[in-house]
């Protein structure tokens, strides 16, 4: 047997493995001498099937099995001993006539398609912006409303009156609507329904116009949960609302009881420190969105300033087979220019990843799946033990699909971190509401 590698280029290879009969004569005749102990053709004994019907039956199909399995072999052997850094997987070059299974030697020959050499200057980010989102004094008071709203209490009212919280059942039996929902007159529009619902009281019932009744569509949607088919339905027809409760929510006194609730007891002490907290827990929900709007501008500011050749030709061959179903040409080309950035994306990953020491632990994606278990179920108001969340990472890590998707999400954040720490990056501090027209273009 010979093996041996010729560079086309800096990008494509061959591979050329020679091999003769007696690298596989061996294995061949002793499968095939297996197959005469079990072989059942009518006329034999089983076991006594002449060797030369056996090998007219099945030696080609062995020699072909035994033969792939030597290339696979090795094919690994040679790229790991060279160090070869391959992009897709070896293509057979379809040979020029038919093989002679039963010739002293054969040859056969693979294309290669090789990772490009590049280098990853950090400072090309140097114009990325990455954007801290401060809450402004109207956010700050907005969320300070809520909460002081959230932890006041309800004193019940005889009638509505603007700001009070009533809870109401939306019918209509042939829009087979029933529905419990808390409103405010703010939330009419229609002047003949605001009249009429400041005038009821504790179990009035009146017949409201579908038409215009509530402030926007959405807001009729999200009270009454339906879609836009029967919003359109709704408006054509009468509802009735029957009157459940009238409240008023008295907001909650700043004072140090409404601090100890919010926060662990003591670390609370005035409105300024309550201010500075609130700030602080809104800046964390807005880092997130922050986060990734970073991460997808320096992926495309890398993809776009590192500049390499790609193997392209190769690729759009390998895409044609690489799939459950085999693609045409065309179709391959079009593959390989939608994949082509995250292609690119993943070789400077990649590169980043090696030259930084960057690679994950075992050990690290189980205390990061932890988290996200102990998060999702502190969602929901649960409170897990040790023990519980380690049955449940183990069971989650038993997913080769979610074990994959969560690898993929740690290493994005080990990324954004290593970007943070390292990138020259432009820090910018906006409100949210200047953050989205900036970022996205949105007012």
């Amino acid at each position: 047997m010979n093996i041996s590698r010729t560079d086309l280029d800096a990008l494509n290879a061959t591979i050329n493995i020679t091999l003769d009969r007696t690298d596989y004569r061996e294995k061949v005749n002793e499968v095939l001498a297996n197959y005469r102990k079990t072989a059942n053709i009518p006329g034999f004994r089983k076991g006594h099937v002449p060797m030369g019907m056996i090998k007219k039956q099945y030696e080609q199909a062995v020699t072909a099995d035994e033969v792939n399995k030597i290339l696979r072999e090795q094919l690994d052997t040679f790229i790991k001993e060279e160090k070869l850094d391959l992009l897709g997987n070896p293509l057979p070059k379809a040979p020029e006539q038919e093989l002679d299974w039963s010739a002293d030697s054969m040859d056969f020959e693979f294309e290669l398609g090789l990772a490009p050499k590049f280098d990853v200057k950090l400072d090309i980010l140097k114009k990325v912006v990455r954007y801290e989102i401060e809450p402004d004094a109207k956010m700050l008071k907005e969320q300070m409303d809520y909460v002081r709203k959230q932890y006041g209490k309800l004193v019940s009212q005889k009638h509505p009156a603007k700001g009070f919280e009533i809870t109401a059942q939306f019918r209509n039996e042939e829009l087979e609507l029933e529905k419990m929902a808390a409103i405010t007159l703010e939330d009419i529009k229609a002047k003949k329904a605001v009249s009429a619902i400041k005038e009821a009281t504790v179990g009035t019932v009146l017949t409201l116009s579908g038409k215009g009744l509530f402030s926007d569509d959405a807001k009729a949607k999200q009270l009454l949960s339906i879609d836009d088919d029967q919003l359109k339905a709704i408006g054509k027809a009468e509802i009735t609302l029957e009157v459940k409760e009238i409240n008023e929510r008295i907001p909650a006194e700043l004072n140090q009881d409404l601090f100890d609730k919010l926060y662990e007891p003591g670390t609370v002490t005035s409105e300024a420190e309550l201010k500075v907290k609130i700030k602080e827990g809104l800046q964390k929900q807005f880092e997130p969105q922050a986060d990734q709007k970073l991460l997808n501008d320096i992926t495309e500011y890398l993809v776009e300033k590192t500049k390499f050749n790609l193997p392209a030709d190769f690729l759009k061959r390998w895409m044609q087979t690489a799939g459950k179903e085999p693609l045409a040409p065309e179709a391959a080309i079009e593959e390989f220019d939608k994949s082509e950035k995250g292609i690119r994306y993943q070789l400077i990953e990649g590169k980043i990843i090696d030259e930084h020491k960057l690679e994950m632990t075992f050990e690290e994606l189980k205390d990061f799946t932890a988290t996200l278990v102990q998060n999702q179920m502190m969602q929901y108001g649960q409170q897990p033990d040790p023990t519980q969340i380690e049955g449940i990472v183990s069971n989650v890590l038993s997913n080769q699909d979610e074990t994959r998707r969560i690898s993929e999400q740690l290493m994005s954040n080990k990324m954004l971190t290593f970007f943070k720490d390292n990138a020259p990056l432009k820090v910018k501090k906006v409100g949210f509401d200047a953050f989205i027209k900036e970022a996205y273009g949105k007012a």
